[in-house]
């Protein structure tokens, strides 16, 4: 059986630990979180993100949404540690591009 391509990801609060996850999820969430990310501050909350990414996200690699929260979650911790979006200091969390 023929393995999966893998891609390395971070996770802004764990600094210098990386994991590998699965490329092709892990692109089709990066190409419709940095769709829906707005490039100012304020930025959306978590919540306005999964919301918005509903309309953009791949049903083909999500088919019905299946496990996109997951997948979001752990793109935006990636995006945020490698400087790609930025996180604004308020409560809840927003987030834009950088």
């Amino acid at each position: 059986m023929a393995q999966s391509s893998k891609v390395k990801v971070e996770n802004v609060n764990h600094p210098g630990n990386s994991t590998r996850l699965d490329q092709v999820k892990y692109n089709a969430m990066k190409d419709a979180y940095m769709k829906v990310l707005p490039v100012a501050a304020p930025g959306l909350t978590v919540a306005e993100i999964r919301e918005c990414l509903t309309d953009v996200l791949s049903q083909e690699v999500f088919p019905g949404g299946a496990k996109a929260g997951w997948w979001a979650k752990a793109v935006q911790l990636d995006l945020e540690a490698k400087g790609v979006v930025k996180r604004e200091k308020t409560s809840p969390i927003r987030l834009y591009k950088a």
